[in-house]
């Protein structure tokens, strides 16, 4: 006898240290306590829909016939599920069963749950879906007037359920969404060069000197960089891949930049410089800007790669796995 109640004490002492508990103090009301359980949603999601069914039809054989769950095991899983709450779901009468208020309340609560995770389970497999997924995809300010939606335009002859969450950023911080999983593919220049990440060239751009147009170079065609050494240069802020470029390329020439603005946008900066505040090395526009020539750059050789960059080691759905495709097969003729 002696020996059993120790055994049962034990037992109790082993199920208490891994049962909820609550304790009180004098501030709080009840702070619970779980040992065992990481959390509630790790614990009650598996039997979340058990529940639904079993209040849905209000008798626990036909939930479990619908289930295809033996009537035994799931009997066991609603009386588990009351236990783990420390309520009771369910009123009794023989094999048929009601909600009782704190059933009814969990009701709404659990259907409005699986609900969130019906739609979260269509939302992932429409962005998977071949014909109609979802392409994140990032790109560089200068890429976004014509080289960007030409691409988009050509990928979609074939392909034209596909959408597209487009992000138009500079590169660092499209890296950085790259890595957080918010994007699945970027245009991007310096090409990346990461152990964690994928990237492949896909073309080069060649840069300018922007100057006034009234400037002592402005009626030339061809420069060396050295010969703007004593200008003010307007550039991009740092972070950016072409402010990194540029300052490579007046080190380079045998310089360090004096800066008089640093801009977010190249289009803004070709104004500036058309206003008379500084020159810039920057790609070709889009459609030519008055007030300001455009110098070829003969000495070093101005040019920034384009490339496209992936997280190593990513699954791809077949929408992505598509348009990198597309975008590979681009290599050299990208900006044409």
């Amino acid at each position: 006898m002696h020996r059993t109640s120790i055994i049962d004490a034990v037992q109790h002492e082993q199920r208490s240290a891994r049962s909820v508990s609550r304790v009180r103090n004098e501030k709080d009301t009840a702070v619970t306590v779980d040992a065992e359980h990481g959390s509630w949603a790790a614990e009650l999601a598996p039997r979340l829909a058990q529940f639904a069914a079993v209040a849905r039809h209000e008798h626990v054989t036909r939930a479990a016939q619908e289930l295809g769950v033996p009537q035994s095991t799931l009997s066991r899983a609603m009386a588990r599920l009351e236990q783990d709450l420390g309520v009771a779901l369910f009123a009794r009468r023989g094999r048929a069963v009601a909600l009782t208020p704190a059933g009814r309340t969990f009701l709404l609560s659990t259907e409005r749950a699986l609900a969130e995770v019906e739609r979260a389970a269509e939302s992932v497999r429409a962005d998977a879906d071949p014909a109609g997924g979802k392409v994140a995809f990032g790109f560089l300010h200068t890429l976004g007037t014509e080289t960007v939606p030409g691409l988009i335009r050509a990928f979609r002859v074939e392909h034209p359920r596909v959408r597209f969450q487009l992000v138009q950023n500079y590169g660092e911080a499209m890296i950085d969404r790259l890595r957080a999983g918010e994007l699945d593919l970027c245009l991007t220049s310096p090409v990346p060069d990461a152990p964690d990440l994928v990237a492949r060239r896909l073309d080069e751009q060649r840069l300018r000197l922007v100057v006034p147009d009234d400037h002592r170079l402005a009626r030339r065609k061809r420069v060396r960089l050295a010969e703007a050494s004593a200008e003010l240069f307007v550039t991009l802020e740092p972070g950016f891949g072409l402010r990194r470029i540029t300052d490579a390329l007046c080190a380079e020439a045998g310089f360090t930049p004096r800066v008089a603005f640093e801009g977010e946008e190249a289009e803004t900066l070709r104004g500036l410089v058309a206003a008379g505040l500084g020159v810039a090395l920057l790609p070709p526009p889009a459609v030519p800007r008055p007030g300001v020539a455009e110098l070829t750059v003969t000495a070093p050789r101005a040019v920034r790669e384009i490339g496209v960059a992936w997280l190593e080691g990513h699954p791809d759905t077949p929408p992505v796995a598509a348009f990198k495709r597309f975008l590979l097969a681009q290599r050299g003729r990208l900006l044409a």
